[in-house]
């Protein structure tokens, strides 16, 4: 049972397509269907149902999914360890990133590291922070740097980097813009809403309170969206969604027009929208990296660590 058709059946498993799995290991349709072909011959049995178009894992195959998998993963690990003993920083670094860290915390550390190390393949993949954490967890990435998981999966390490505050923000001709923050108001967008006097300070709202008007929300499945729904939750409301998006600048769109209070990191309220007051204790969500413990990182991986701590270690000495 030679890798090169493991990583073939892996591949068709994944993408359920010959021709898709052809393009991503760079072959061509026949040269996978020959390697699955031998794979087959060599286990004795069927390992996918071809039916028309549709391709789908025999029960046998199932079974072999997580082995071979297991298998590439130990043979890369191999490899690896093998290639950080000539002490040189190159080959492919597969990253994933959030798209608001990636366009907010990464830039100036991703030129640094590209001028530092110009040898290393960087292989950037732009998910959910749930996806690369899964893709940490199965090995198909070496590390990510995105929003942290509440409660992290044991076989994670979990470093923290930052931690976002996340502000409770409207439109400026908003109703609740009423009770932004003095610090928040501006005189190069004069509020407007005929309700209310121009940036007049009211009392801090309550949570209930703002309950009274709709919301844009990260997805309730992601960690700032879970993060955000736990602390309505604990005081026994139910957040008013009216719409939901898991990527942040979006979210920051929909509220800028109007189309409903939100909750931003605080770097993304800027003059198209204002902070405003709530009675609540602040609410802040951690960023940092991740890697799996039971794999070798190789030399890249360890050098970005190493750029990322650092970058940590300065932002607080300042």
């Amino acid at each position: 049972m030679d890798t090169q058709s493991l990583q073939a059946f892996v591949a068709v498993a994944d993408t359920q397509s010959f021709s898709r799995a052809a393009e991503e290991l760079h072959l061509t349709q026949p040269a996978v269907s020959k390697r699955i072909a031998t794979l087959e011959s060599q286990v004795g049995t069927r390992l996918f149902d071809r039916i028309g178009r549709r391709i789908a894992l025999t029960e046998a195959g199932s079974v072999l999914l997580p082995q071979a998998q297991r298998i590439l993963l130990t043979v890369e690990d191999s490899r690896r360890a093998l290639a950080n003993l000539s002490g040189q920083v190159g080959g492919k670094l597969t990253l994933a990133t959030s798209h608001h860290i990636g366009l907010h915390r990464l830039p100036p550390l991703l030129k640094q590291y590209t001028q530092r190390h110009p040898e290393v393949e960087l292989d950037l993949h732009f998910l959910d922070s749930e996806q690369a954490y899964q893709g940490v967890l199965d090995g198909t990435l070496e590390m990510a740097v995105v929003t942290l998981a509440p409660h992290p999966h044991e076989q994670l390490q979990v470093i923290e980097l930052w931690r976002d505050r996340l502000c409770f923000t409207c439109a400026i001709d908003h109703p609740l813009a009423s009770h932004a923050k003095p610090q928040a108001r501006s005189h190069t967008h004069p509020y407007t809403h005929p309700y209310t006097h121009p940036y007049t300070h009211q009392e801090t709202l309550s949570l209930s309170a703002l309950c009274n008007f709709n919301c844009v929300m990260p997805g309730a499945k992601t960690f700032t969206g879970s993060l955000i729904a736990q602390r309505f939750t604990e005081a026994g409301l139910k957040l008013p969604v009216s719409m939901a998006t898991n990527y942040l600048e979006t979210l920051k769109m929909m509220c800028s027009v109007g189309l409903g209070w939100s909750l931003l990191p605080e770097k993304m309220v800027d003059s198209e929208l204002v902070e405003f007051n709530v009675d609540t204790a602040p609410i802040h969500r951690p960023l940092g990296y991740l890697v799996h413990t039971n794999r070798t990182l190789s030399n890249a991986a360890r050098r970005m660590i190493e750029q990322l701590e650092a970058a940590r270690e300065n932002k607080e000495a300042q």
